[in-house]
């Protein structure tokens, strides 16, 4: 991780001497255990503090909307999907970002290591060696395999290289094959009654706090519909109707737009899989126009053009 996080800085460095950008968006290591935070270098010194390790989760995309200026980008491959349908949807253009590829492994789930530690233990330090992850802190130390350790969005992710970049820090990685629809195809075998139970239990905690929405990289409307007033799409409670409405409305509105980078299940105080959501439409998007989001510059998603011979059976 440490070489990988050298080679980040030095063309950060480079990029940012040569004035070939005004600023690198990328990842300092945070105060407390478990935690990058985003870095905005603008000179080679404050470059200086950038960092990897398996806590680079956040989606970077999200810091380049609407932006001015050419900027150059630490992207994982779901970050780089993400700046794709950026460029897709004119939130920035090609010519303005410089795009540094990091091929990943998959990110560090932080409440599964903590549920490893176990109930009232404080980690202090966590270290990241040979495949396996050592916790360590008072009266503790654990070492378990990595891939126990993954966020579930990067257990099941089938982009681990960037799909686009202009350079490259660290050798690609070799892609997998997973059951990416795995519990999608579990509930669709359910009867309708126990479809609709799966996402009541689902749902039944939301606070309705938004961290969802707020913390993804393609929620980036002028007003969230949530918000309007005339009309009024959906209603303010905790009314259980009001819950399913949002969350629907939403992933509706992320379907074919949603790279699975997880942002939302990370931010989610309550511990909901919204991605369950999410998923099953990214499963009908790919079974109905064979489209993947942000794997290429060409085309726009499905939902947000047409063409004559598009299957219609869901509407009939």
């Amino acid at each position: 991780m440490e070489k990988i996080a050298e080679q980040i800085r030095s063309e950060a460095s480079r990029l940012l001497e040569k004035g070939e950008v005004e600023l690198v968006v990328g990842f300092r290591k945070g105060s407390i255990p478990m935690v990058s935070r985003p870095w905005l270098a603008r000179t080679p010194q404050e470059a200086k503090e950038l960092h990897w390790d398996g806590f680079c989760n956040l989606n970077l995309a999200n810091y380049l909307t609407k932006r001015k200026g050419k900027v150059a980008v630490v992207a994982k491959g779901c970050d780089s999907r993400s700046l794709v349908l950026h460029i897709q949807e004119h939130q920035i253009s090609r010519e303005q970002v410089v795009v540094v590829g990091v091929p990943c492994n998959g990110m560090l789930d932080r409440r599964k290591l903590q549920q490893a530690a176990g109930r009232g233990k404080e980690i202090l330090e966590v270290e990241e060696t040979d495949g396996s992850v050592q916790l360590r802190g008072r009266d503790l130390q654990i070492s378990l395999p990595r891939e126990e350790a993954l966020q579930q969005c990067c257990s099941i992710c089938e982009h681990r290289n960037p799909v686009v970049k202009d350079l490259l820090v660290g050798q690609e990685v070799a892609e997998q094959k997973s059951e990416r629809f795995k519990e999608v195809l579990e509930i669709e075998a359910k009867k309708a009654q126990e479809r609709w139970e799966v996402f009541r239990q689902v749902l039944s905690t939301c606070i309705r706090c938004y961290a969802c929405r707020n913390a993804c990289p393609h929620c980036y409307c002028p007003e969230c519909f949530v918000d309007c007033s005339r009309p009024q799409w959906v209603g303010k409670s905790q009314d259980p109707e009001d819950v399913f409405t949002f969350h629907l409305f939403r992933a509706f509105h992320m379907a074919g737009r949603c790279t699975d980078c997880g942002s939302c299940e990370r931010a989610c105080p309550m511990g909901i899989p919204v991605r369950l959501l999410t998923r099953k439409l990214e499963k009908e998007i790919k079974e109905r126009w064979g489209y993947e989001v942000g794997t290429s510059l060409e085309g726009v998603p499905p939902l947000a053009t047409y063409q004559p011979d598009d299957p219609q059976d869901f509407i009939l």
